[in-house]
């Protein structure tokens, strides 16, 4: 590890004679990684082009229309494209074809069901959710769309194939912003050209991945695996729910209570702050494997240093965000999006316990505590819709903001405090993490963001600070780098 992070000019041969060295899990992981920006980088580096093409309350109503597609999405498809998924590939390998044909044929009859009970009472929900039947119907067309890729998606991941995943995400990541410009700027309802474009796109990029799975397993039916999904997944349905209504409440309610320019503007800041879930998706592809190894051989103990490392990884990029707020604003949008910076800093935190309540919550998943995951993750979804209801109405779309932290900090403590009794009784009580050191890096984090809010009206102490910072890390780059590697090293242990 050494000669491949302390030696200075190596030729862009070595570089890929290293790479060729690497086993098929590392490289995998590198392209999933990759697969990971493509998807939502090339969306977060189109949105300038869409804050101009659209009003506010333009841009509002199409992340008001994102907020409910998250949200019906599990309603619909029970999100049995997610955890289930996965764990069913590797439990039953030997019929992995059959498996992948039957959930895929579930999802479908699921979204039938559903597009049917819609166009029985469309009035009705139409008024509900407060959008258009052209853009319900696509909803309803997005959400199955959607599955077909992930379940395609997880296969590939489990079986290391990554080559076709690449080529997939690449054309379709490229294809949705083209056809979404091209479709806004010849159009007069541009929020439903917009969605039109995105359904278009994955209709035609995830069809062909559908025929192929049902080909392979010849079974769109098989009670067997349909009981098991469904019961699997039933239980967690008020946890994703949970995490959908945290990420999409404040939004959707400030449409509602303030107006669609506000939701606009708070959208942006939130979808720029979200950016840096990347990185928390990244890191958590990489260790979770490991740490679930390292939880089933009993060695938890290795566990601690890798996640500080990891925690102060994610403050650091988050961080970078909080500091430039104003200038990715900027960049992002006109100036009538100016005032998302005041909201970035504590979306941005919140990322940080996202990541963070993660690393506790693999302990409830390994030893199938899931009642413990959906208690926290509901009391935080209702916790957010109260303080939303009470502080926007005072302090306007602003609140929303630190409602979104407070609740995610709440959801930490809770996954945490879960994490302790779950040790306590599989674990004879171990701690796998030391309280202080969890509490003194978060300070740290928080202090340091904040201290930046502080400085957006005074740009040169700001810059200043930052410059101070990026010395710091000049100096000490080759420890950072090789920190990183090891974190990256896990995947091949």
């Amino acid at each position: 590890m050494n000669e491949i992070v302390s030696k200075d000019g190596e030729s862009m041969g070595n570089y890929l004679e290293k790479y060729r060295l690497f086993p098929i899990q590392v490289k995998a992981s590198l392209w999933f990684l990759v697969c990971s920006f493509l998807q939502k980088g090339i969306s977060s580096i189109t949105t300038p082009i869409f804050t101009r093409l659209l009003t506010t309350a333009e841009y509002g109503q199409y992340n008001i229309f994102n907020s409910w597609l998250g949200i019906v999405t599990i309603f619909v498809s029970l999100n049995l494209s997610a955890g289930v998924y996965t764990q069913g590939l590797i439990k039953f390998d030997q019929e992995r074809n059959v498996f992948s044909a039957s959930l895929q044929g579930l999802t479908l009859t699921l979204t039938a069901i559903w597009t049917l009970i819609y166009a029985l009472f469309h009035s009705f929900w139409n008024n509900l959710l407060s959008l258009t039947t052209v853009q319900m119907l696509a909803m309803l067309v997005m959400i199955w769309t959607s599955s077909v890729f992930n379940f395609w998606a997880s296969e590939q991941r489990v079986i290391l194939s990554y080559k076709k995943l690449v080529i997939v995400t690449l054309l379709v990541s490229f294809a949705k912003p083209v056809v979404g410009i091209f479709f806004v700027l010849h159009s007069e309802d541009k929020v439903t050209a917009r969605i039109l474009g995105l359904v278009i796109v994955e209709f035609v990029g995830y069809i062909g991945l559908f025929i192929a799975q049902m080909r392979r397993g010849k079974k769109s039916y098989s009670g067997k695996f349909w009981k098991y999904a469904i019961f699997y997944n039933l239980p967690l349905i008020p946890h994703y729910l949970s995490q959908t209504v945290l990420s999409s409440a404040d939004r959707i309610m400030i449409g509602s209570m303030v107006g669609e320019n506000e939701a606009g503007i708070y959208s942006l800041a939130y979808s720029v702050s979200l950016i840096m879930t990347l990185f928390n998706t990244a890191l958590s592809q990489t260790i979770s494997p490991w740490i679930y190894q390292k939880i089933k051989d009993k060695r938890t103990k290795d566990i601690a240093d890798v996640a500080y490392v990891s925690l102060i990884l994610i403050a650091a990029v988050n961080l970078m965000l909080i500091a430039l707020a104003p200038e990715v604003v900027a960049l992002f949008a006109p100036k009538s999006y100016y005032d998302a910076i005041w909201v970035i800093p504590p979306v941005a935190m919140s990322v940080y316990f996202m990541f963070a309540y993660d690393l506790f919550a693999k302990f409830q998943f390994y030893y199938e505590k899931t009642k413990f995951v959906m208690i926290a993750s509901v009391i935080a979804a209702i916790l957010n819709i109260l303080l939303n209801y009470i502080f926007i109405g005072i302090f306007g779309y602003y609140a929303a903001g630190y409602t979104t932290l407070f609740c995610y900090i709440a959801s930490t403590v809770g996954h945490y405090l879960f994490m302790q009794q779950v040790c306590k009784k599989y674990m004879s009580g171990e701690k796998v993490y030391s309280t202080r050191v969890l509490l003194a890096l978060t300070t740290i984090f928080m202090s340091v963001g904040f201290l930046f809010l502080l400085t957006y009206k005074f740009s040169l102490i700001r810059y200043l600070i930052i410059a101070g910072l990026c010395i710091i890390a000049i100096i000490y780059r080759k420890k950072i780098i090789e920190i990183t590697y090891r974190i990256f090293e896990t995947r091949k242990k």
